[in-house]
Formats: C-alpha cells, sequence, structure tokens
C-alpha cells in the first residue's frame, strides 16, 4: 500500500507500535530453558491486549501467534513444545493486522552467549538492512536495496537466502514490490513517496539452498548451517524512510 492520508499513516504507526512492543517483549524473554511456545505465549497476551491480530493466522491458517526459528531453521517456525539451549540463534517474526492495516518485524536474539559465528551472523543482518536504508528512497529502483544488502553480507562472508525476499505490505502481509535481497535486474519497480514495504535481509553461514520441513511451515538452511533474519516495515520518503516498527516508533 500507499500512505494516502493522515489516517493511514496513524494506522500503519499505531500497528506498527504493537508490533514493536510484542518483539521487544518476546526478545526479553529469550533465554536458556523457555521454549518456543511459551515465548508465542508472551506474544499471544500483548496481542490480544492490544486488540489486534495475528496476520500469518488470519491470512494463511498458520497455527501460533508469531513465527519462531532456531539456529538452522530460517524462517516460518512453529512456536511449540522446543526447548531453547544455550547459545542458540531464535529468529522472531511477528505480523499483526488491527484496523485494516498490518505491519511486520523480525530480530536474531541469541540465547545467553552465542558463538562468534552467531554473533557476527546476527549483527551482519542488522547491518545490512542499515546499510539498505541510505538508498532507500523515492525515485530509486527497488532492486538497489538488493544490491546493497548482498554487498554487505557477501562482504561479511555470509550469503543471502535468494528465495526469501522483502515485500509491500499495509493492508495484508505480502503485497507487491517484492524486494529482493539481492540485485535482480528483472526487478524494475521504482520506489515511490509513501509506499510501505519490508527490507529484511535472511542470510546463512553456509549456502542459500533451504527445505520446507513435514509441518509445512518451516524452512531450514538445507546444508545445516546457522541463518539470521532482520526486518522492519518502513514508509519510502524523498528522504530518510519512516521505520514503523522500531521500538521507538
Amino acid at each position: 500500500m500507499s500512505i494516502e492520508s493522515p489516517a493511514d499513516l496513524h494506522g500503519m504507526r499505531a500497528i506498527g507500535r504493537i508490533v514493536a512492543n510484542v518483539l521487544d517483549a518476546m526478545a526479553r524473554e529469550v533465554r536458556p530453558g523457555i521454549t518456543t511456545g511459551e515465548l508465542d505465549g508472551v506474544a499471544a497476551a500483548i496481542v490480544k491486549a492490544e486488540g489486534a491480530r495475528s496476520a500469518p493466522a488470519d491470512v494463511y491458517g498458520f497455527p501460533r501467534t508469531v513465527l519462531i526459528s532456531v539456529n538452522d531453521e530460517v524462517v516460518h517456525g512453529i512456536p511449540g513444545a522446543r526447548r531453547i539451549g544455550a547459545g542458540d540463534l531464535v529468529k522472531l517474526d511477528v505480523t499483526l493486522q488491527k484496523d485494516g492495516y498490518v505491519a511486520d518485524a523480525a530480530r536474531t536474539v541469541a540465547a545467553g552467549r552465542a558463538s562468534d559465528v552467531a554473533s557476527r551472523l546476527a549483527a551482519c543482518a542488522e547491518r545490512a538492512f542499515e546499510a539498505a536504508l541510505a538508498v532507500a528512497r523515492a525515485g530509486t529502483k527497488v532492486n538497489a536495496i538488493g544490491r546493497v544488502v548482498d554487498k554487505h553480507v557477501r562482504a561479511s562472508g555470509f550469503t543471502v537466502v535468494r528465495g526469501l525476499t522483502g515485500h509491500g505490505v499495509g493492508r495484508t502481509i505480502h503485497e507487491e514490490p517484492t524486494v529482493p535481497n539481492y540485485f535482480d535486474r528483472w526487478q524494475a519497480d521504482v520506489l515511490s513517496d509513501g509506499l510501505v514495504l519490508t527490507i529484511e535481509p535472511i542470510i546463512t553461514a553456509g549456502g542459500e539452498a533451504v527445505v520446507t520441513g513435514k509441518d509445512g511451515w518451516t524452512i531450514s538452511t538445507r546444508d545445516g548451517s546457522l541463518a539470521a533474519h532482520f526486518e522492519h516495515t518502513l514508509v519510502i520518503t524523498n528522504g530518510e524512510p519512516v521505520i514503523l516498527t522500531a521500538s521507538a516508533a
């Protein structure tokens, strides 16, 4: 979607704030011994109190409130009985809707002290996002975002998962345009003032090949390597983008 009125911006800021609060609350609870189901419960309580709903549950029938993926799990993990271990790399992915507006954000959190590779991987995903913000301006081609993300990730010794991308958002979960994390010369869309989208580097410490698990949801690295994910929903402007899902938004 594109922001077309003050009401649109207000609605997107409101749902972005809830997404940020849920992520913050879950991140504080990530520790060895907690289950992914318990983390989902933390999210569900806030979502209910705020009068919001899980967009993946409503749109795609996802069985829980949020998506939680651990270590080699890249995205779309189903929270449940899995107990987090010391040093695990936990991806928290929250997509919520309220009053007709949808926002989406993710971050990667280590449970206790992570390995050097895990720490560098998580930091790389976040830095790649930050690098992409510098080119996310109205009038710039969408594929400039992917060029910057891939360049940063490769320079850090890691790999972009090409099959998983950012996307437009706002009225539902996945909208146009697709926002690849690599330079796609066929992606000729141009960013416009007011456009709402996600930028979300999804990267691994090994290869880019992924597989979908028997649950039909969880996507993991084929080679078992660690994965990291960092994402925000933002509004494109002629200057710096407005990040709707930042903690202070």
